[in-house]
């Protein structure tokens, strides 16, 4: 019975084309990764190669499966010019179950199977004609082996393959053929960019058992699904929306400052570029599927107002409807909702003890309970937060307040191109203290319009967006009424 053999990779030094000289990190500099919040990372490792005057094979395991080939960068920095690659390939493919079926193809393998009759353990022999771990324009395709001078659309058992020696790749690697100006040890410097290497920001934030000052506490979950793992590197993160070719260009942070003072075991922050960088204290290991959290920075007793926000216009989206309808039609945005949203509101600025630029996540509240335990109140997203910004955020929607809001009236004159239309709002507080409620209305039938009559004053926030804050007593009630016309 004949079995498939393999040899993969040669893990002696040795010189020359038809061998490969391995490079081993370079004792001297670890590896240092920049890792962007948008799932890829870049790396840069220096690492030795012996290598003999002219032509050379090398390889270099302990890349990333998931590297982009067409983004590594490999030069001498002491001799850029004493350095050229002729050719490059990635062997993301190391030792598998699935790589081995795939090279045994058209070649016999033993199998390991249980007789159903006995019960004992059987070794047969099949000739692989597929291995059905080749994804194909139609998914992938069933294996074909054949036993015995038959066909069968399946693995007859657990393929058994000789042992590779001591030459198997075990990891991804990279092959060069490089050509050298002189003989001897070079410190070459490796790069590139990789997928599966990715950071999230979490911010915890804890309000006192009355009010709304908080300690907030940024922690980031680094996550590395790359195939490689690297120890004592060290690490910085970027924060913003860099371009990358296969997806719409997005803006990033464009911010100027200069660099906040860490304390002790805290990250770095700077500028660079339109984006923010954030270096880690002291190098750490990412190691392929481990995820590893630590603490950014954090804040203590930051002030913060709790805002009620009721914003009762429920706008439907009716399909091929043309702007213009909207003029006319008098049941066009008069369903309305009840909840009055929670949302808490603080400005990230230095005064307030905070001041660092503030990465894209999710910020969890806790309130303190008269107990002395911590309740979960809500979560938020946070985008991209420079220093100065203010930030609200949404909790959820109170318990104890309601709103209710009714079209009152309607009218249009199609001989002055004008309409106008009356809403009354009621806003309810169930609480035992009083209570602001800002009233969100959105004027929407037509861009030029005015208010002209209301029982409460406002502000206009936008073109098409007023605001009226009411406060309403403990149990009690609030009603606010107007009236606007629309001209076109």
């Amino acid at each position: 019975m004949h079995t498939a053999r393999f040899r993969i990779v040669p893990t002696a030094v040795v010189l020359g084309l038809g061998a490969f000289a391995t490079g081993l990190p370079a004792a001297e500099e670890g590896p240092q990764i920049t890792i962007y919040n948008q799932d890829f990372a870049l790396v840069r490792e220096v690492r030795t190669l012996r290598l003999k005057e002219g032509e050379n094979q090398a390889r270099l395991g302990g890349v990333a499966g998931l590297l982009e080939p067409e983004s590594v960068v490999l030069r001498d920095r002491q001799d850029p010019k004493g350095l050229r690659v002729l050719a490059q390939r990635h062997d993301g493919d190391p030792l598998s179950r699935e790589s081995l079926l795939r090279r045994s193809e058209g070649k016999v393998v033993a199998f390991l199977t249980l007789n159903p009759v006995t019960g004992k353990r059987e070794i047969v022999s099949g000739r692989v004609l597929r291995s059905g771990t080749t994804p194909g324009p139609q998914g992938t395709l069933a294996p074909i082996v054949e036993v015995d001078g038959k066909i069968q659309f399946s693995l007859p058992g657990e393929p058994l393959f000789d042992a590779p020696g001591a030459d198997a790749l075990l990891g991804p690697a990279l092959e060069w053929e490089l050509w050298a100006a002189r003989a001897g040890e070079r410190a070459l410097e490796l790069s590139y960019l990789t997928t599966g290497v990715g950071w999230r920001a979490t911010y915890n934030a804890v309000t006192s058992e009355k009010g709304d000052r908080f300690d907030l506490a940024a922690w980031v979950t680094l996550t590395n699904s790359s195939g490689a793992s690297w120890d004592n590197a060290r690490v910085r993160l970027m924060a913003g929306d860099v371009a990358r070719a296969q997806s719409p260009r997005a803006k990033g942070m464009v911010l100027s400052m200069e660099s906040a003072q860490a304390a002790p075991g805290e990250a770095s922050e700077r500028s660079f570029d339109d984006y923010h960088l954030y270096t880690l204290p002291r190098p750490i290991s990412l190691r392929d599927g481990e995820p590893v959290q630590f603490e950014l920075f954090r804040g203590a007793d930051v002030p913060a107002s709790r805002l009620y926000i009721y914003d009762g216009a429920m706008m439907a989206q009716y399909m091929g409807w043309d702007p213009e309808m909207a003029r006319t039609r008098p049941d066009y945005g008069t369903e309305g909702g009840t909840r009055v949203a929670t949302m808490l509101e603080f400005t990230n600025s230095r005064t307030a003890g905070l001041g660092m630029p503030m990465p894209r996540g999710t910020i969890k509240v806790y309130r303190a309970d008269a107990d002395g335990s911590r309740q979960f109140i809500g979560e938020s997203p946070l985008g991209h937060t420079a220093e100065n910004e203010k930030v609200r955020l949404l909790l959820g929607n109170a318990f104890d307040l309601a709103g209710e809001r009714r079209q009152t009236g309607y009218r249009v004159d199609a001989g002055k191109q004008s309409s106008e239309e009356s809403f009354e709002l009621k806003l309810r507080n169930h609480k035992k203290e009083p209570v602001e409620v800002r009233v969100v209305e959105h004027l929407y039938r037509w861009s030029t319009w005015k208010v002209l009559v209301s029982s409460d004053p406002f502000e206009k926030l936008d073109a098409r967006t007023i605001e009226f804050r009411v406060k309403i007593p403990p149990d009690g009630e609030k009603t606010v009424t107007y009236q606007v016309r629309y001209t076109w």
